[in-house]
């Protein structure tokens, strides 16, 4: 295990620090320029269009989802164990100046995020009975013909199988049951067990009950973490100023130092790509299969609705837990600021930061209940995600199959230590970016098109198709 771990790590570290680094930002700047800042330009049309599709009780649709069921759906992949033991990771390891690049790689991924939603939206395929099929094999397919494109399918979908549906998955039970054990006592088993037998019965429910259940759970666990995150900076108001001093002055000095330990633009930039990418997704191509589903007049309007997605889980939930763990432990008389490391790590940073206000027991069991509903959500927007791969790969026989597979290693990640299964999830992660970052970019004259149009024109014009024009 130990051999493993060394070879996933230093396949990770290549990959984070330099190809996906290259990739994000590139990408994301891509998008960002083509669309003319459809971020910024389009943010409160995305925002009026999330306030008119919100509904805690959307109702089954025909087919697919609502507008706000796909995005209740694509906000519960994104916000989970990375917007608080994944940023808390970035922090310890980067230095708190990870969160700015954490926030750059989130503004420009809602661009990215933009172009996933728009091109799912265009590619989808809906079957006489009303099924709909949609994601980025659909559009990478559309990028490319041939065995080219059926390759480069047929790598994201295995990737993205392996890294949500079975990797990802454990990362997301073993934060529930180590967080759960810390606070409560409860056998990390008896957690694992839990979380299968009721992820099992939202799972074979199908699309319909995953978004009844995620178009309820995600306001609610969203505004609950928002009041206590809150809470802890409106009690430690006076080191707000220090905390986002800290973070850009560790985002630019290669020299940073905190509590004894120096912080490097190079790890803040590395885990601020690689936590960033774990935590909002945008260029992974995972939330596009849920924006692929939603139901609505023309691509651009899920576009601008994915937008909210990205800032709600970076500029939102993610800085929450940055600046809350650096007001509490970083700045002033903080643990960490003197250099008391022992005993703190990703699992448990959040834990002690909120029981600052809560005390211990109170804030380990806070941020546990918060990453129960955030890390379940999780598992079951991936799930679903990797699920229609699968049908992709192998037709719907192997679905049951899948579902079988995927719930054992849910169950088996509550009992495992996180060191390789992290690793494992940030390294397949990674290899998805490849083949969708290639495709968005291939078909960024259509995004283009149809940001500057908002949605009235967005057709995929390829270049024999303009050639011959």
């Amino acid at each position: 295990m130990d051999a493993l771990l060394t070879v996933v790590q230093t396949i990770n570290s290549y990959l984070s620090n330099y190809v996906l680094i290259i990739l994000l930002i590139g990408t994301g700047l891509f998008f960002t320029i083509r669309t003319r800042f459809v971020q910024v330009r389009c943010f409160g049309e995305g925002v009026r269009r999330l306030f008119g599709t919100f509904s805690l009780k959307g109702g089954k649709q025909k087919s697919g989802m609502s507008s706000f069921q796909a995005l209740a759906t694509a906000i519960a992949a994104q916000v989970g164990t990375g917007n608080i033991v994944g940023a808390c990771g970035a922090i310890l390891v980067g230095g708190p100046g990870a969160i700015f690049w954490m926030w750059l790689i989130a503004f420009l991924g809602m661009a990215t995020n933009y172009a996933e939603a728009v091109l799912a939206q265009k590619t989808r395929r809906v079957d006489p009975d009303g099924t709909v099929h949609g994601g980025p094999v659909y559009y990478i397919k559309t990028a490319f013909t041939g065995k080219f494109g059926t390759f480069l399918a047929g790598f994201f979908a295995v990737a993205i199988i392996l890294a949500l549906g079975f990797m990802g998955c454990m990362v997301q039970s073993n934060s529930i049951a180590s967080t759960c054990n810390t606070a409560f006592g409860i056998p990390t088993w008896i957690m694992g067990l839990a979380i299968v037998v009721v992820g099992g019965f939202i799972f074979l429910g199908g699309i319909s009950r995953i978004a009844s259940v995620t178009e309820k759970l995600v306001p609610v666990m969203a505004i609950i973490y928002l009041v206590g995150g809150l809470a802890v900076i409106i009690a430690n108001i006076g080191q707000l100023p220090a905390a986002f001093a800290l973070i850009f002055e560790c985002a630019f000095n290669p020299q940073a130092s905190v509590g004894g330990v120096t912080f490097g633009i190079i790890a803040a930039l590395s885990q601020g790509a690689k936590r960033g990418l774990f935590s909002n997704e945008a260029g992974m191509g995972s939330t596009p299969h849920a924006h692929a589903l939603a139901n609505v007049k023309n691509p651009h309007e899920q576009g601008v609705v994915a937008i909210i997605a990205v800032f709600v889980d970076t500029f939102v939930v993610v800085t929450i837990t940055a600046l809350v763990s650096i007001i509490t432990l970083y700045v002033g008389d903080g643990a960490l600021a003197q250099g008391m490391y022992e005993g703190i790590d990703k699992t448990n940073m959040a834990q002690i930061a909120f029981g600052e206000l809560f005390g211990a027991s109170g804030g380990a069991m806070f941020v546990a209940i918060c990453l129960l509903f955030f890390a379940f959500s999780t598992i079951i927007s991936w799930n679903l995600f990797a699920k229609l791969n699968v049908e992709y790969l192998f037709g719907k026989k192997a679905v049951p199959v899948f579902m079988v597979i995927a719930l054992c290693f849910i169950f088996a990640g509550s009992l495992l230590s996180n060191d390789l299964v992290w690793e494992l999830a940030d390294m397949f992660n990674q290899l998805m970016v490849l083949p969708n970052a290639i495709a968005l970019i291939a078909l960024g004259g259509a995004v283009s098109m149809c940001a500057k149009t908002r949605g009235e024109k967005c057709e995929i014009v390829k270049k024999e198709d303009a050639q011959a024009e």
